[in-house]
């Protein structure tokens, strides 16, 4: 996956820009509640299994749109995402180059378990 650091400004004029916390701003509490939430880790699982950003409406999620909304908010906010305007649509792109950084390995294990919790519950 192509490295993701999040700008804090939009560098394209007139562009929407969305909040990110910087790397060092990143803090370990703040990504182990976002993480913390089921339908959150769905989130972030899907985008670990892929190497592009998808847009929001991609995901099928067991909740309303503006709960939706609010999850990503989450998400971006905690530095666990990184969120952009493409056209009209809002795509997403998981931070694990700015994660690894700071916490080693703690988004590997985090999905790691939640992989095998999936194919417990599964079977």
């Amino acid at each position: 996956m192509t490295p993701v650091s999040a700008p804090a400004t939009a560098t394209v004029p007139g562009s929407r820009a969305l909040a990110h916390p910087a790397r060092e701003e990143i803090r370990v509490e703040g990504v182990l509640h976002a993480l913390a939430d089921p339908v959150r880790l769905r989130i972030v699982r899907q985008l670990a299994r892929t190497a592009d950003q998808l847009a929001c409406s991609t995901f099928d999620l067991p909740v309303t749109k503006s709960t939706t909304t609010h999850h990503f908010r989450v998400l971006r906010e905690s530095g666990v995402i990184h969120q952009t305007y493409r056209g009209t649509a809002k795509v997403s792109g998981l931070r694990k180059d700015d994660l690894d950084a700071l916490f080693p390995g703690l988004l590997d294990t985090v999905l790691a378990a939640a992989d095998r919790q999936a194919a417990r519950l599964a079977g």
